[in-house]
């Protein structure tokens, strides 16, 4: 019998040490040390590909490798597509993570649903049984349709018999719900430890690009909103897909993170109903249909989200703090971005903010990340300060900088023609020097040095009569 040896393992980012440590010296994650066993005898995983269809690799000249290089699965919900590169690319792995409830599993299923209808998909879930899948499956067809006879439903968790599997159902497609509660028997380890994680997402990987069957796989993510083992998990895979959104809001983003057969600045907008998600073809009307109009407080934003401009509602209050220290509190900004333009209103334009809490919001549950939103930050927190509204026609476009001077972004045009389509009239941006701009007929362009300057301009009274 193979003498075996232990060390402990981080099952946050895979740090190895031969003893029992409180807190991983690499990624400081607390009681993420756990034992496992490792035998002297390389595992026969490493030794053998048991997987129908695999082959002893051998070198060919690229001009005889057979396939287009445009070939995908198409897919139905267009969001999807649009986030994967345009389509399901054979032969890859994808890997889609999201805080519990949020949507993946009926994600992953409506998509079953909709390619079971032309090729095989074999859907196995660890956490639900069949009957389950199939109530729920009825419930997202209430109406459209009836269930797909190419959609084959099995519950396991042992890699071996998920393997016989797929070679009996022989499907273009393989969802696995999910890859922590899949295990291999022959390994000591629990179902959802690190090497469990690796090594049954390194044999599905294996299968995927030796079949060239397209390989799904659902991760849970830890409390920090990462999927467990991330970074052993995005090495192996082809894709990362992360489902956000908030579970007491209705609207879902679905982004990528690393796409070896696509763009990751794509992002896909749903909302979450009865019928699970639906696709959402024009996220700014949505964004801004309960908009409340000339509300102090209140600025419009046009942020980028990969190639699609969305006009995004800002909300600021401010309000005199009780407390020796003033909050400041974001939700779907950065706190840290909130901090710098507070600061700036305060020292640039002696907006006295010391002895006021600052809150802001972005509607609708988006996560904000680029600075382009600067400018309708400091617009809805100066709104509320002084209790004056913004003109309801006009967006703002932008990114602050320390000495109060505005700075232009990228993808100006696309911005605003998607602010023209939507009936704004004024839109006021940084001014490019030296630069002749064609901007697009219907709207008008308010080019401004300043936030001073800026605020002045948004703040001016509209005409009467």
């Amino acid at each position: 019998m193979p003498k075996t040896f232990t060390h402990f393992v981080c099952q946050q980012c895979g740090k190895a040490s031969p003893k029992q440590l409180g807190r991983c010296p690499a990624c400081g994650a607390w009681d993420s040390m756990l034992e496992e066993f490792i035998p002297s005898a390389a595992p026969a995983s490493t030794k053998k590909n048991n997987f129908v269809g695999a082959s002893l690799s051998r070198p060919k000249k690229i001009q005889d490798i057979e396939g287009d290089v445009d070939e995908r699965l198409g897919l139905p919900i267009a969001e999807f597509a649009r986030v994967l590169g345009g389509g399901i690319v054979p032969g890859s792995i994808v890997l889609i993570g999201g805080d519990p409830g949020i949507g993946k599993s009926t994600l992953v299923l409506q998509m079953a649903l909709q390619l079971g209808k032309t090729f095989p998909v074999l859907y196995v879930s660890g956490e639900e049984s069949e009957r389950q899948i199939k109530m729920r499956a009825a419930r997202l067809l209430t109406g459209s349709g009836t269930l797909p006879d190419k959609l084959f439903l099995v519950t396991e968790t042992n890699l071996d018999i998920i393997q016989g599997h797929m070679a009996e159902v022989q499907p273009a497609l393989v969802i696995i719900d999910s890859i922590q509660t899949t295990y291999l028997p022959e390994m000591d380890s629990t179902a959802g430890s690190l090497s469990q994680v690796r090594e049954c997402a390194s044999r599905l990987r294996e299968f995927a690009k030796s079949s060239g069957v397209a390989v799904f796989l659902i991760g849970h993510v830890t409390k920090e909103g990462v999927i467990a083992g991330p970074r052993v998990l995005e090495h192996i895979v082809d894709t990362v897909l992360y489902l956000e959104g908030d579970t007491f809001q209705t609207y879902r983003l679905l982004r990528s993170v690393k796409n070896r057969f696509g763009t990751t600045a794509e992002v896909g907008v749903f909302t979450m109903g009865e019928r699970g998600l639906t696709e959402v073809p024009n996220p700014s009307e949505a964004f801004l249909a309960e908009r409340l109009v000339n509300s102090p407080g209140s600025a419009i934003a046009v942020t980028m989200e990969g190639t699609r401009p969305l006009l995004v509602e800002i909300q600021g209050l401010t309000s005199r703090t009780n407390f020796g220290n003033a909050r400041r509190t974001s939700n779907g900004v950065d706190l840290n971005r909130l901090l710098m333009v507070v600061a700036v209103l305060s020292r640039r334009l002696n907006i006295s903010m010391g002895e006021q809490d600052v809150f802001v919001n972005v509607v609708g549950g988006l996560k904000i990340s680029e600075p382009a939103v600067d400018m309708a930050i400091a617009a809805a927190v100066a709104s509320s300060f002084r209790d004056v509204s913004l003109r309801a026609d006009t967006a703002l476009i932008g990114e602050i900088g320390l000495s109060g001077e505005l700075r232009m972004v990228s993808q100006a045009g696309p911005r605003i023609k998607e602010a023209v389509n939507l009936g704004f009239k004024r839109i006021v941006i940084p001014k490019r020097l030296n630069h002749k701009a064609n901007w697009p007929a219907g709207i008008e362009v308010l080019e401004v040095r300043t936030v001073r300057e800026a605020l002045a301009t948004a703040f001016t009274s509209e005409k009467k009569g």
